[in-house]
């Protein structure tokens, strides 16, 4: 009796059981197939197509602005200053005088010594005329005519002397800060003005070796300087090393441009970009659509209202676009906004109300 009891409760228990799964699988089913049912909304990104277009090339570098010619004056000989006629930021001409050094004992020795050379000149023809008549001998006059050498050369090394303390400017040029007066005494050497020739002006750079083969004398130069910010100066190729550089493996380029205004100054920062033949017909896209990865570069194409992730292989970028070289065709629809949210095959639905337009030259917008 007992043993049938026990199993009567059990065959009910697992019947209650059954029920209780079999409605829960019931429920479960019924979720799935609503859940199946539901339709995702698509997810709203900004696009932008991609547009055929002439690329301009260019080589890019930094470097630095040096003067056409530039020197620290220096003085070649100890002497107390008597006159600077040199001002600070002057402009001068070649050979104009800048700062005199004292020469009184110069010139009094230099009388002395022209006496004692126009003495010797008067022997030497003294001497010569009597070995004309045979009233002295040859060695005589090789004493007469060494003799006066040797006084010429005294005069002459006394000239160099008073002009080498006569400071002139070697070329035309612009003066920089001077910091001698008269009543100074300077020594051997020691610096006096800059004189700098600023108009041309030179811009000096490098670019990796690779890049040899593009480069040629003339090439036209855009210049950018932080002291003129959105003004494009305009300079032509005028020198190539004949040498690459060891560690770098680069080449030297200098670049020259007009400078009549005195704008640009040696030691100014400069950018520089060796302009080079446009690409035609090259694809073009906003810099916001391409998706940057460890593995390479993606893009986001729209096609029938869905998305799909395409590796692209970029190139140079100019503002705000950036150049496909290959995976985009012209035409094609690319996200440039809201891409995080994406997968293949998402549903997609455009809005381009507050997306930005993509430009080469952008600017900041003013609030």
């Amino acid at each position: 009796m007992k043993l049938r009891t026990v199993i009567v409760t059990a065959i009910v228990a697992v019947l209650i059981l059954g029920a209780l799964l079999g409605y829960k699988f019931s429920q479960i089913r019924k979720g799935m197939a609503e859940h199946a049912a539901m339709k995702i909304p698509p997810v709203t990104v900004s696009a932008a197509t991609a547009s055929a277009q002439t690329w301009p090339n260019s080589l890019a570098a930094v470097g630095s602005l040096t003067s056409f010619r530039g020197v620290m004056l220096k003085t070649e000989l100890d002497g107390l200053v008597t006159d600077v006629a040199a001002n600070s930021g002057a402009v001068v001409q070649q050979g104009e005088a800048l700062v005199l050094l004292d020469t009184s004992a110069e010139v009094a020795q230099l009388k002395g010594l022209e006496a004692q050379a126009k003495l010797a000149d008067l022997s030497l023809r003294r001497a010569r005329e009597l070995r004309e008549n045979n009233t002295n001998s040859p060695a005589d006059v090789d004493a007469a005519e060494a003799t006066d050498a040797q006084a010429q050369a005294l005069v002459d090394q006394l000239r160099v002397t008073i002009a080498k303390k006569h400071i002139s400017a070697p070329f035309a040029g612009r003066l920089g800060i001077v910091n001698v007066y008269p009543g100074q005494y300077l020594s051997k050497g020691e610096s006096l003005v800059v004189l700098e020739s600023v108009d041309p002006i030179h811009v000096d750079f490098s670019l990796p070796q690779q890049d040899l083969p593009r480069l040629a004398l003339g090439q036209e130069v855009a210049i950018f300087v932080d002291a003129f910010p959105g003004r494009t100066f305009t300079a032509k190729v005028s020198a190539l090393s004949p040498r690459i550089d060891g560690p770098t493996r680069a080449v030297d380029i200098r670049a020259t441009l007009s400078n009549p205004d005195d704008l640009l100054r040696p030691g100014m920062y400069a950018r520089a970009e060796v302009m080079l033949p446009a690409s035609e017909g090259a694809i073009v896209v906003p810099s916001a659509a391409i998706i940057h990865n460890p593995y390479g570069e993606a893009v986001f194409v729209i096609e029938q209202g869905r998305v799909q992730q395409r590796f692209v292989k970029t190139g140079p970028q100019r503002g705000d676009l950036v150049l496909v070289v290959d995976g985009l065709r012209s035409g094609e629809q690319v996200v440039t906004a809201g891409q995080i949210k994406l997968r293949n095959g998402s549903e997609v639905r455009v809005d381009n109300s507050a997306a930005p337009e993509g430009t080469a030259t952008p600017k900041p917008t003013e609030s």
